[in-house]
């Protein structure tokens, strides 16, 4: 007992020596100046003056300095007055480690009463606080470690699957996550979000663990047990990637476990990174350095995808057609990169709810707005200014977005020595809006307006001016956790006009217009956790004018004319199943079936039969009333394709497509124009008609990081209408007599390497291909090349692409491009013959001859603002060379008789380096 009492007295003066001591100890005081220091500068001096040890990710503090004067001060004191007005917090433990984070704050220590039985419910979870987030981040942290209870609850859980539905969002905007992957890991199964974040997961039933990642967004869990068909929304909230490399495994490997061939999809981080001429973002310039994807040159936009003309390619902005997708002569797209969200193209495996094109379908996507507070965002460049606005109108419920962009090149012509460029004049504008609402959890509601136009003149007295017009309105619908329904109506307008007031007694006014309303119903049903199903119909009603060319002013001499309005109506039913056979082969199969019907009123000419359709062989005309038939058209579209997985990381692919067009655009110009003109196919002029077979090999290295694909395509087309020669297209109340059908072969092969992570990321890409059409009628004397084949005017063999960036720091990179291609063909005059007492030109076969080849390398350099959070705006700014080595790229070929010479000229439309300086900013 007694050695007990005294270990006891021994044990109770020990603690209170330290207790008294612990007391007495006094935390260490700071002293120093800095001025504009770096911050690892400042945590070198702190550290040597109160022995504390300093924990942080070096990377995310390269932009932050420091002016500090303080003065016998607790390192406490310091810390927050350093860091007050950011984003980044501290953490102190017992051991004299501080640790510096960024938007969340660790916890050294378990909260009071955490062990203590009698303290609560013992549910309480452990949070991660920040200073501006921390519901957000309380709410997050709470939704991973609880237990979701998802469909009916009941006492014992039936074997079998059950799904659950529902939308991944945004923790900070509201806005849905697109493609994010939400999987379980045994057994192995996963699905991706679709472009409105929604998600449709079956699994097995009872207690599972949901994984959610997606690239660029901080990835998340959810404990669930699962009873029956149920619902479950998830937010994520975005992380800031470190400068080393990343892997995000989940739904980076659809280059390989996808069935789908021929697929891009490039997100508004993708368009941001390639160098363009005038230093904006442009969507159509990017997606032009995708293999498969040309144009005939510099000056336009207009995609020629595997031998396709530029009518043979679905462009669509939030479910409405576009018809003319560029400004400014071919130098911009015609869409504000601040609204988009992402784009995919699609070139070979085309889904079966697409129709009505031959060689692809662009598919663009506008971000909904932010759900949760108001942004403002922004840029000003050489040539173009833009602004969007976006907010919640109901918070986390409705947001709106709102984008405008003009141009003020007018100004800078007008200021250019040359004479001819004062009097000329160029401008362009659009305007977007979007609102979306969700109702309730089971229907949100879409709508889009978008109008764009441009007015140009150039070099002479004629003003050119058209304009893009667009609305839609999409509802989605969950009828329960295994089926979905998107019912959208759209209506695009695209009408241009030419006017010409030089000459008072021949002053003019032509105008052009085309109007499509659309109505389509799209389904999703799992069938079966192989099979999901997605069917649907649609109908379009084309209304056209192709032309009123009438006098302009008192004193004109031009006498009225109108061609006869044209409409028709089109229709189309589709199913489509994507069946896993087992884990190495899947299989998607799907038939669409499309009716096309060409209606009055309209007077049609009649022809002689078994003469050619030409003015001298007109035989009267035929009357047609008011929704009459004229003549219709219909059949099957066939899409399959299959993919066998060889081992984890390589697979084979196979498709077929067939598909039909039912409206041409006829031009006979080497670029798109704006006086092109559409054209519906009637009695004379039948619907275009392809089929298209692919094969394709994928893999995917270090870990997902790299995709590599080499996929090679043979395509035959129908009916594509050639242009003869010496007839004219405008204001020709006998266009059929004007073009001549003919028929087309493509083949080629594309190689491509994609890297999307790390410092350096970028692809790389190279075509070879060939593109050649013939006469339908061989023998008549309008075939070109006496009725063989001959290269069509967008047939370029060798096209290579490099698109590289390289991020030195979280506020400094570099984008280089580089690109060549084979030089496109022309037909030049090769000799003179007279007739009838003229000198005439005789011209080679039709595109035998070939400009220079072309290539160009472009470089950027972009900087970010510093990464304070309270400010009032966040700033970046893009500087930008555009032909760096100032090549004379042949444009076009083009031949001048002058004195009885012919002769030849070059056209470059960049022939030196174009610097160019964007400020972007958001507030």
């Amino acid at each position: 007992m007694k050695i007990f009492r005294n270990f006891t007295l021994l044990l109770s003066f020990v603690l209170l020596s330290q207790l008294s001591w612990g007391q007495s100890v006094t935390e260490p005081r700071i002293s120093m100046r800095l001025d504009s220091a770096r911050f690892n500068d400042f945590v070198k001096d702190v550290e040597r003056q109160t022995g504390y040890f300093f924990y942080y990710d070096a990377a995310r503090f390269d932009s932050l300095t420091i002016d500090l004067e303080v003065k016998d001060q607790t390192i406490r004191t310091v810390l927050e007055q350093v860091f007050r007005g950011s984003d980044f917090t501290y953490a102190i433990d017992a051991y004299k480690r501080v640790y510096i984070t960024e938007g969340q704050k660790i916890i050294t220590q378990f909260q009071p009463g955490l062990f203590n039985p009698n303290s609560g419910d013992g549910n309480e979870a452990i949070t991660y606080a920040t200073p501006d987030n921390a519901a957000q981040e309380k709410l997050l942290s709470t939704a991973e470690s609880k237990v979701h209870d998802i469909g009916i609850k009941r006492y014992k859980i039936t074997p079998g699957n059950s799904s659950i539905t529902g939308y991944i969002r945004s923790a900070v905007t509201g806005e849905p996550v697109v493609g994010a992957a939400i999987f379980i890991e045994s057994p192995s199964i996963g699905v991706t979000t679709d472009a409105l974040g929604f998600y449709s997961l079956t699994i097995p039933r009872g207690k599972q663990k949901l994984k959610i990642k997606s690239f660029g967004m901080r990835e998340t869990q959810r404990q669930v047990i699962l009873y029956s068909d149920g619902k479950l929304d998830i937010e994520m909230r975005e992380s800031v990637i470190a400068l080393k490399e990343v892997s995000v495994k989940a739904g980076m490997d659809k280059n390989v476990v996808g069935t789908q061939m021929g697929q891009v999809k490039l997100t508004i981080k993708d368009l941001k990174q390639v160098p363009t001429v005038f230093g904006e973002t442009d969507l159509l310039r990017t997606v032009l350095t995708l293999p498969g994807v040309k144009s005939v040159g510099e000056n336009s936009t207009g995609l020629n995808v595997r031998g396709g003309s530029t009518d043979q390619n679905l462009i669509q902005f939030n479910d409405a057609v576009i018809y003319n997708p560029s400004h400014l002569f071919g130098f911009f797209s015609a869409f504000n990169p601040d609204i988009l969200k992402d784009v995919e193209l699609y070139k070979s495996t085309i889904p079966s709810k697409f129709g009505g094109r031959l060689s692809s379908v662009l598919d663009i996507n506008s971000r909904d707005g932010n759900k949760k507070k108001f942004v403002a965002s922004g840029g000003i460049g050489l040539v173009t200014g833009r602004l969007t606005v976006e907010g919640p109108i109901i918070k986390d419920k409705t947001s709106f977005i709102i984008g405008g962009r003009s141009t003020y090149s007018s100004w800078l012509l007008g200021r250019l020595d040359d004479a001819k460029y004062n009097n000329s004049s160029a401008s362009f504008y659009d305007v977007n809006a979007n609102i979306s609402h969700e109702i309730n959890e089971k229907n949100s509601i879409y709508l889009t307006g978008y109008m764009s136009k441009d007015r140009f003149k150039l070099f002479g007295d004629t003003t050119y001016s058209y304009q893009n017009q667009l609305a839609s309105i999409k509802w989605k619908h969950t009828f329960n956790t295994k089926l979905y329904g998107e019912f959208t109506a759209s209506h695009s307008k695209y009408n241009y006009q030419m006017e010409s007031q030089g000459l008072p007694l021949n002053a003019f006014d032509l105008k052009f217009d085309i109007n499509q309303s659309q109505f389509k119903a799209d389904f999703n049903y799992v069938l079966h956790p192989k099979h999901t199903l997605d069917f649907g119909v649609s109908s379009i009603y084309y209304k056209l004018h192709p032309g009123l060319f009438s006098p302009k002013g008192g004193e004109s001499l031009v006498i009225q004319e109108e061609l006869q309005q044209e409409q028709a109506l089109e229709s189309a039913i589709y199913l489509e199943d994507k069946f896993e056979v087992n884990p190495r082969l899947s299989i998607t199969a799907g038939l669409r079936y499309s009716f096309y019907q060409y209606l009055g009123p309209r007077t049609v000419n009649k022809y002689v039969p078994g003469f050619p359709i030409d003015k001298i062989y007109e035989d009267g005309t035929q009357e047609y009333a008011a929704g009459k038939k004229i003549k219709g058209y219909g059949g099957p579209e066939y899409r399959l394709s299959l993919r066998y997985t060889i081992y984890d990381n390589l697979a084979l692919k196979v498709s077929y497509n067939t598909l039909r067009q039912y409206i041409h655009l006829l031009t006979n110009t080497m670029t798109v124009s704006p006086t092109d003109i559409w054209k519906l196919s009637d009695q004379f002029i039948k619907p275009q008609t392809g089929d298209q077979i692919s094969v394709g090999l994928y893999k995917n290295l270090r870990g997902n990081k790299i995709e590599v694909s080499l996929e090679g395509y043979y395509k035959n087309i129908q009916n594509f209408l050639d242009y003869k020669g010496g007839d004219s297209l405008i204001m020709n109340p006998r266009i059929e007599a004007a073009v001549l059908g003919t028929r087309g072969k493509a083949y080629g092969v594309e190689f491509m390497v994609k890297k999307l992570t790390g410092k350096l990321n970028g692809w790389l890409g190279y075509t070879y291909s060939r593109t050649l059409l013939r006469a339908l009628d061989r023998e008549s004397p309008d075939a070109p090349n006496k009725g063989n084949y001959y290269p069509s005017n967008y047939d370029k063999p060798h096209d290579f692409t490099m698109i590289t960036n390289y991020r030195l720091s979280h506020r400094f990179s570099i984008s280089f491009n580089f690109t060549y291609s084979t030089g496109r063909p022309y037909t030049p005059p090769i000799g003179k013959y007279i007739i009838d007492g003229a000198q005439r030109v005789y011209y080679a076969d039709r595109n035998q001859f070939r400009i220079p080849d072309y290539y160009r390398t472009d470089l950027a350099v972009n900087i970010e603002g510093n990464h304070r959070v309270k400010k009032l705006a966040h700033s970046s700014w893009t500087l930008a060379v555009y032909n760096l080595l100032g090549r004379k790229n042949p444009s076009s070929v083009y031949f001048q008789t002058q004195n009885g010479m012919v002769n030849g000229y070059q056209l470059s439309i960049f022939g030196q380096p174009i610097p160019t300086i964007t400020y972007n900013f958001r507030f």
